[in-house]
């Protein structure tokens, strides 16, 4: 089942949610919002969103207010790709020129500050202090993380702890937060609301895991950039980590560097995807899906839980 048919009972919401992204960022300068819409317009998963408005499913559901949590983290979410596409360098995202290949890193740099501003914006309509509690210390995390990768660039000795604790407050605090701030929003009971975030936080970690392995088994037209990427512009991602166990492995590896060949990354992949790290970084990924589902277990039962489940288990097991 395609993802977007197992939350087609939102739709109408969904759409909603759409046209508000669409309002948010329009903006009196017509550079600033081009560049805005740019981004917006190539498309993604909208998880985000989904999961709180899934979320908000558990409580007192009001799509008037869950659209300002919803479209808040999404535009939380698009702000730190427009920032990353600068620090990496990025030509590609979503199969479209990033925003400072279309017009330069200065654009970029205000059209993420301006796309984080007004989802700042909109989660002031929201009431509840902690609501704004869970998202400033989210947000605070996600800095660190962006810091940390950079710290790590280039960096093969580190850990498997040190690429947990990037990717957890990289990726999956962010959906974690997603789950729980949909439950705040509607007024869910404090233990049913913590439960989602844990449920968040384990998709997220899976989600990130996968993310790291499709790098190296998609294809550049199913990841919309280049296959390897991330080993070329320095991410010591788990596959890597795993292969670099094979000291042959391991020195061809800690010899990539910025201005590598695309010739040279491709039979570093090949080598990595005939390692056995693939399969070993997918078993991880696992764990976190089955903690994930661990805890939805432990959930009231509704349509929302079961799509939850759905959306989890694609996630975990999604081929691009």
């Amino acid at each position: 089942m395609k993802l977007k048919m197992m939350y087609s009972f939102l739709n109408s919401d969904i759409n909603i949610i759409e046209k508000t992204l669409e309002d948010t960022v329009e903006a009196e300068s017509p550079l600033l919002r081009q560049a805005s819409l740019h981004l917006l317009q190539a498309g993604g998963k909208r998880i985000r969103p989904v999961f709180v408005l899934l979320s908000g499913k558990f409580g007192d559901y009001d799509i008037h207010e869950m659209k300002n949590v919803a479209v808040a983290l999404e535009l939380i979410h698009m702000a730190s790709l427009v920032h990353d596409d600068v620090i990496d360098d990025a030509e590609l995202r979503r199969g479209q020129p990033t925003i400072k290949a279309k017009w330069d890193n200065r654009i970029a740099m205000y059209t993420g500050d301006y796309i984080f501003a007004r989802s700042l914006e909109l989660m002031t309509n929201i009431k509840n202090p902690i609501a704004h509690q869970i998202l400033s210390e989210t947000i605070v995390e996600l800095c660190v993380g962006e810091i940390e990768q950079i710290k790590f660039k280039y960096d093969y000795n580190q850990t498997l702890r040190d690429y947990l604790l990037r990717i957890k407050r990289k990726t999956a605090l962010l959906i974690a937060a997603s789950c729980q701030l949909g439950a705040v929003a509607a007024n869910v009971d404090e233990e049913i609301h913590k439960k989602l975030y844990q449920f968040g936080y384990y998709v997220g970690m899976s989600f990130q895991i996968t993310d790291d392995v499709l790098d190296f088994t998609g294809t550049e037209e199913q990841l919309g950039k280049p296959a390897g990427g991330d080993l070329l512009q320095g991410n010591i991602t788990l596959p890597v980590l795993f292969a670099m166990e094979d000291e042959s492995l391991r020195k061809k590896i800690t010899a990539v560097h910025e201005h590598t060949s695309l010739a040279e990354i491709d039979e570093i992949i090949t080598a990595i995807k005939n390692s056995g790290a693939i399969e070993r970084s997918l078993s991880i990924s696992d764990r976190y899906l089955h903690k994930a589902i661990d805890v939805l277990n432990q959930l009231p039962n509704n349509r929302a839980k079961k799509t939850l489940r759905d959306i989890a288990v694609y996630i975990g097991k999604r081929k691009f």
